[in-house]
């Protein structure tokens, strides 16, 4: 790495400053997430919240209740690899006995009494519950990512899955994204037949995000600059990036004629 000195070494320091781990301290959770919980007692519950602020908590620990009282409860989220994160993630947390996991592609102690998958998956359950008469084996619905709902290509997976789920079955929506919160959970009322509370963390989120750029020569710089342009050295690279291309083009042309 070159020596952090000058202009540079400034913005190396403020683009590093305050990373590292925090102090140790007992945990103590949020207003907006003891809401959530008690909430849950009496109705299904929408939380909308930043990315980091501890969503996941609150469906930890709803699981962690109903599992301790013998009950059942399932885990979606739209993606495999955050499916098999949260799989490790609750096996670490509630004992592998207690947890199975259902992908399109992987399928693992599918009776324990947590289960997390894809919402496909979960969807398909349900319709295979519908068709056969039969109940599905779950006392909670933890769906992570609920803002796919809206997404144009798979949001009628998240839709038939909220429809289709039995109204004594419990209903614990997450994301971070959903700007509409309140006509949202008006909309699940109104499908399940069981009031949907909104829970919100204001604020932006507790753990900030920093871009950098890793330059060729490995310094690694700010994306963007203090008025939120993109950083006039990587903008230099980029147009120097972009002339060669189009030389390169021009010789090739030359040639071809």
């Amino acid at each position: 790495m070159p020596l952090s000195s000058g202009n540079y070494g400034r913005e190396l320091r403020e683009l590093l400053a305050g990373i590292g781990a925090p102090k140790a301290a007992a945990f103590r959770p949020d207003p907006f997430q003891l809401e959530a919980l008690e909430a849950l007692e009496f109705e299904d519950v929408l939380v909308t919240a930043p990315t980091g602020s501890g969503k996941t908590w609150i469906a930890r620990e709803e699981i962690r209740r109903l599992l301790d009282s013998g009950k059942r409860a399932w885990y979606t989220t739209p993606l495999k690899a955050l499916t098999n994160s949260k799989y490790q993630e609750f096996s670490d947390e509630f004992g592998a006995g207690n947890v199975g996991i259902l992908t399109g592609d992987r399928k693992e102690n599918p009776d324990a009494p947590l289960i997390v998958g894809t919402t496909e998956i979960f969807r398909n359950q349900l319709f295979d519950a519908l068709r056969g008469g039969e109940d599905v084996r779950a006392d909670l619905a933890v769906m992570d990512e609920a803002h796919y709902l809206a997404d144009e290509e798979r949001g009628h997976v998240w839709e038939e899955a909220i429809i289709l789920t039995p109204p004594r079955i419990r209903l614990l929506l997450l994301s971070a994204t959903i700007g509409n919160a309140e006509e949202f959970a008006a909309w699940i009322a109104e499908v399940r037949g069981v009031r949907c509370g909104v829970v919100t963390r204001p604020g932006v989120r507790p753990v900030p995000l920093r871009a950098a750029f890793l330059m060729p020569d490995k310094r690694l710089v700010p994306l963007r600059n203090d008025q939120g342009k993109l950083n006039s050295e990587i903008m230099k690279l980029t147009e120097q990036d972009q002339s060669d291309r189009y030389r390169g083009q021009g010789r090739g042309r030359r040639r071809r004629w």
